[in-house]
């Protein structure tokens, strides 16, 4: 019966909410019946001894002051239901501002002889001032605690600890108490400031981390951790985080202020902490004036456009000033949601959208003959290892002969940077992806030594990439929703691993850093077990590894590596300007036989077995052995 008259009320409130004028005429009528009782309550309950006349004509006077001050600081704009301290503020100053006003209007009849309806009474503006003022906030505290008890049943509600008890702490605080359908009901505070632990803080108390245990969370009943600090080094927040996901918290942060609505934080911003907030890595810094004076005003070519790397790529060529950016991809879908994306989120962004193929060399020279590409950022690529160690021909004829391709009209059209992306896995290669990315690096160092070319190549190497089609995430998240179990090849699989951001990022500065033939490598710290990552991913999703989600080895795959690696051993690491940027000073080679035996692979690919393409690639690549060789 009252779960039902619940509903229907709340059903009434989410429908339907008091129109403003209606707002304006309730705190209108409470101002003039609150002046009616100041009187009767002055005069201690007899009216004998005061013209209710007079006191009819003065409620009336004090409505139009109060009315005044209340259209000027629209203190009755508000949702009811929502009431903040920001709206009681605002009430106490209108009042505040309207008894003023009176009281001046008073003290001058006094002086100057007025009428004696401008001459109210100080008793009586002082008791009215505390009784109206009381009623309006009440009426707006009542209609939202009464929201409160209608929208969320006291058993949905999640209690909820909020890290950090600063300005962003109290925000968060202020969101959860102004929107209960969140279901969220606060519980305190965590603070590493010894000096806020133990005491209030807005009627809550403030915690230190040591309470974070899994006896004190079954206790408070403990469901939801807010992280609620913007101010802090990634390894501290990753420390915090870790520590916390043992407990099975449902986790989430607070995004940063330029991403609140209007300047104001709404409980749907506040986003499930990923695995990538526990990489826990300093923010990158880059040259920004080199970037922008390499990008201005130039004609800009990606290929791969719609790819996990090229997106973003694209994405951060839209805050520099570029003239014109030339996207190419053969995906016909993802380059859709690109283009939809683009004219969304970056409505100025001029730029033109082409369905192409890498190794349609008709197709790419009408490109660069049309646009005339100042710069190349050459992203397309296979890059699964199981389907390319099957795959020997596609691998070779997109990845080898794309570049090629894209590297050749570069110099005909004379572009002045040609940027490529490569892989760790280009390192001592023990897969076909592998040996392909190798085989582009050393193309695009050949390129870079021929005499008659202008163009500068550049070349950038980094690991897996957090998050990109095809990565470990997405599988994980899908076999997770799935009830699992997770698929790991060996327990002791590590990788690097980078954001999809900060990939980018790099890239854009490397391609800027240099007069060309570098190979710059990033750092992505240390390696990271693919078995934590599975497990954090688990419990970040509210379950427990191996009892709610069975997690099950595989074994290696044709051509995986246990571990990956960003240098040879025959090449030389140097530093750059950037602390996180390096190059590889590789051996010198003959690249004039590289470029014949990449052109004679290339030609008639698919009257080759499986097995002789890859065996030419190992005669190209030095050290390069198959173990996997797949006739196809």
């Amino acid at each position: 019966m009252i779960e039902n008259i619940k509903f229907r009320t709340i059903q009434i409130f989410r429908k339907h909410s008091l129109p403003r004028w209606i707002v304006l005429v309730i705190d209108i009528s409470a101002v003039f019946l609150a002046f009616l009782i100041a009187y009767i309550l002055r005069y201690n309950f007899d009216t004998a001894l005061f013209s209710l006349t007079v006191a009819v004509k003065q409620a009336f006077l004090v409505c139009l002051a109060y009315v005044a001050f209340m259209i000027i600081f629209k203190s009755y704009s508000g949702l009811i239901r929502q009431t903040t301290i920001k709206d009681t503020f605002i009430i106490g100053v209108t009042n505040s501002v309207a008894m003023i006003a009176i009281l001046i209007l008073t003290l001058s009849s006094r002086k100057f002889g007025l009428p004696l309806v401008y001459n109210v009474p100080l008793s009586i503006l002082l008791i009215h001032y505390g009784t109206v003022t009381v009623s309006l906030i009440f009426f707006r505290v009542f209609i939202k605690m009464f929201y409160v008890f209608v929208s969320v049943p006291a058993r949905a509600r999640k209690n909820v600890l909020i890290y950090g008890s600063g300005e962003t702490g109290i925000v968060v605080k202020r969101v959860i108490e102004s929107d209960p359908r969140s279901g969220y009901q606060l519980k305190g505070f965590i603070d590493d400031n010894s000096k806020l632990q133990g005491k209030k803080l807005d009627g809550y108390p403030v915690f230190s981390r040591n309470i974070l245990t899994p006896e004190f969370i079954e206790e408070e009943g403990i469901s939801v951790f807010i992280f609620a600090i913007k101010d802090i080094l990634p390894l501290n927040k990753k420390n915090v985080l870790e520590s916390v996901i043992s407990l099975g918290l449902e986790i989430l942060d607070t995004p940063s202020f330029d991403q609140w609505l209007n300047g104001n934080l709404q409980m749907k911003q506040l986003r499930k902490v990923e695995v990538e907030d526990l990489l826990g890595r300093d923010p990158i810094q880059l040259d920004l004036m080199r970037i922008e004076e390499g990008l201005r005003n130039k004609t800009i070519l990606v290929t791969g456009a719609a790819g996990s790397i090229g997106s973003e790529i694209v994405r951060q060529l839209t805050k520099y000033n570029c003239k014109k950016l030339i996207l190419i991809d053969q995906g016909e879908t993802p380059s859709f949601y690109l283009d939809n994306e683009l004219r969304d989120k970056f409505p100025g962004c001029k730029y033109h959208l082409v369905i192409g193929d890498v190794t349609n060399e008709p197709k790419m020279d009408y490109i660069f003959n049309k646009y005339r590409p100042e710069i190349v950022f050459h992203a397309a690529a296979y890059k699964h290892v199981p389907m390319m160690e099957s795959n020997p021909h596609e691998a070779f004829r997109v990845n080898v002969g794309g570049t090629k391709i894209i590297s050749e009209l570069a110099i005909k059209y004379r572009a002045e940077k040609f940027v490529m992306i490569s892989s760790d896995k280009a390192v001592n290669p023990t897969n076909v992806m592998g040996a392909t990315k190798k085989i582009c690096e050393l193309l695009v160092q050949a390129q870079a030594r021929r005499t008659e070319t202008k163009t500068k190549f550049v070349t950038t190497r980094f690991g897996n990439v957090l998050g990109s089609n095809g990565s470990v995430i997405p599988i994980f998240k899908r076999q997770i929703a799935d009830g699992g179990p997770l698929t790991i090849t060996d327990p002791e699989i590590t990788r690097f691993f980078m954001t999809i951001p900060e990939a980018c990022q790099l890239v854009l500065e490397a391609g800027f850093l240099g007069e060309g033939g570098e190979i710059y490598i990033f750092d992505m710290g240390e390696p990271v077990k693919i078995l934590d990552i599975a497990i954090k991913l688990i419990r970040l999703s509210g379950y427990r590894p191996y009892e709610d989600i069975e997690i099950k080895f595989t074994g290696l795959r044709p051509g995986e590596k246990l571990y990956e690696e960003l240098f040879a051993v025959t090449e030389q690491q140097l530093p750059t300007h950037n602390p996180k940027i390096s190059i590889a000073r590789v051996a010198e080679a003959d690249y004039d036989y590289i470029l014949e035996r990449i052109n004679d692979s290339l030609l008639n690919v698919y009257k080759k077995t499986g097995t002789e393409v890859v065996e030419a690639m190992m005669e190209i690549v030095p050290g390069y052995t198959s173990k996997f060789v797949t006739a196809v």
